[in-house]
């Protein structure tokens, strides 16, 4: 069974940086992609930042060059480091997994919540 947990969210000024965590199990780790994605009030899921089992890395548009993705496959752990934060950066974070051949994100975490005060 494959489990997904977030951790590392909470309150940020404006300008400053957080760092989420994701530990997942249950999966062969170092081949699965690994992406966060972020739902903020009256918005869309949005997939910010995706990262392959070697490491290649896509982001979107809304927070390239401020966000990185990394992943430690060791340890069994992706980071999305949020540095400039925005109050549009407000939303439940979550970290999602899906098997390499797959399309889709089939596992999800339970979400963490990150707020950016002006």
């Amino acid at each position: 069974q494959v489990h997904v947990v977030e951790s590392g969210g909470g309150l940020v000024q404006v300008g400053g940086s957080l760092r989420l965590s994701c530990a997942a199990s249950g999966i062969i780790f170092s081949v699965t992609p690994m992406g966060w994605y972020r739902q903020a009030p009256g918005k869309n899921n949005e997939l910010i930042a995706s990262i392959t089992g070697n490491g290649t890395t896509v982001y979107a548009d809304s927070v390239k060059g401020r966000f990185t993705i990394s992943r430690d496959n060791v340890k069994n752990l992706v980071y999305l480091q949020m540095n400039s934060l925005k109050p549009d950066d407000t939303a439940v974070y979550y970290c999602a997994a899906r098997h390499r051949a797959a399309e889709r994100y089939d596992f999800w975490g339970q979400g963490t919540q990150v707020t950016v005060s002006a």
